[in-house]
């Protein structure tokens, strides 16, 4: 599985670049104006999980490694942006490249700070970007199904399952429904796939919401939930304080704690966007341990036991045997593998063993 990326879009000003900064801790231009950002900027983040910690503080390792998502900020699109209008082209371009999209919805109101979008009606703005992604997509749509329904006209089999595929998308974005709405098969997905559709991809919706908003609740946010829970049920909203996050990043860590628990916060919101992505991609987390090593893992929810080998390395996954596994809280509980095998809290799975999230994983392979 290669590195996986949320790219972060919206209107000019809403914030991205601010967000980038706290995700991150890269130094990227803010200023205000738009535009400012035009080439991507990219960084890696770590995705939370305090069980790795956990595991590390029992086994105390040299090296500790955690699964990581990496976020890239797009500069901001306007209406017009599918035909080209601020250098749309380009910016859908870098959207296209990305796993996953978080889509910043400004619900702040900073004088200081042009406004391009509407602060009073968020689904207003949050409409505007699904607009021409939306937009984007249908062109791509109608030039492939022209292309399908010739070759379809001259009797090529394949053409007819790919041509109806795509008229149900047409039909889709034509109504102003995006492409992860239409239902497909595996067989359908993978037809597809290769369209690099931007509304098909997973879409997280990030409220940047005031600082003194945060303990008593954001009314704009509160009405871009409502909004999404109908125009796109499948989708999260997270709300974020991309100012007070990167005041954050000056403090040590004794002083973010005390500063998180004066705004009435238990942890930092930037901890629950990286993990809300993480899910929004559909993967979950296995461990494996070792003296030199505590390390986290990536699969995606479903994976059996020979996938996540090859996470590994590839020639687990083509000689794998069998796992050796047991839950995190097992291993808790028992303090090493060494004793978790003699209360029997260590089992042998084999190919089509499912893993779950937790899982603390030994493989066996075949040289």
């Amino acid at each position: 599985m290669s590195k996986l990326s949320i790219g972060i879009v919206g209107l000019p000003n809403v914030g991205k670049s601010t967000l980038f900064q706290a995700l991150t801790a890269v130094s990227v231009p803010a200023e205000n104006y738009p535009f400012c950002t035009i080439d991507p900027n990219v960084g890696v983040v770590e995705v939370p999980d305090p069980r790795l910690q956990h595991l590390a503080e029992i086994v105390r390792p040299p090296r500790v490694v955690a699964n990581v998502v990496e976020f890239v900020d797009i500069a901001g699109l306007v209406a017009g942006a599918s035909k080209g209008e601020g250098l749309g082209n380009k910016f859908l371009q870098h959207i296209r490249e990305v796993d996953a999209i978080a889509h910043v919805v400004r619900c702040f109101d900073d004088p200081a700070v042009v406004n391009t979008g509407h602060l009073e009606d968020p689904d207003e703005d949050r409409a505007t970007i699904e607009l021409e992604l939306e937009l984007s997509d249908l062109e791509i749509v109608l030039r492939s199904l022209d292309k399908a329904e010739r070759r379809e006209r001259s009797g090529e089999r394949d053409s007819t399952t790919f041509a109806a595929v795509l008229r149900r998308l047409r039909d889709a974005l034509d109504a102003g429904i995006p492409a992860r709405r239409v239902e497909l098969d595996a067989d359908e997905e993978r037809l597809v796939r290769s369209l690099g559709l931007l509304t098909r991809k997973p879409m997280l919706y990030v409220a940047n919401i005031d600082e003194d908003e945060l303990a008593a609740g954001c009314p704009h946010a509160a009405k871009l939930r409502d909004v999404v829970r109908e125009a796109d049920p499948d989708a999260e909203v997270v709300e974020v304080c991309a100012h007070l996050e990167s005041e954050l990043l000056a403090l040590d860590p004794v002083d973010r704690t005390e500063f998180l628990e004066a705004h009435g916060l238990t942890e930092s919101g930037l901890a629950g966007l990286i993990r809300s992505g993480f899910r929004m991609l559909g993967l979950h987390t296995f461990f494996t341990i070792g003296d030199n090593e505590v390390r986290a893992w990536t699969v995606h929810v479903g994976a059996k036991a020979p996938e996540a080998a090859g996470r590994i390395h590839t020639d687990f996954e083509r000689g794998f045997i069998r796992a050796e596994t047991t839950a995190y809280d097992d291993f808790v509980e028992a303090g090493s593998m060494k004793r978790a095998r003699e209360l029997g809290q260590v089992r042998l799975e084999g190919k089509e063993y499912i893993v779950q999230d937790g899982d603390i994983l030994l493989f066996r392979a075949a040289p």
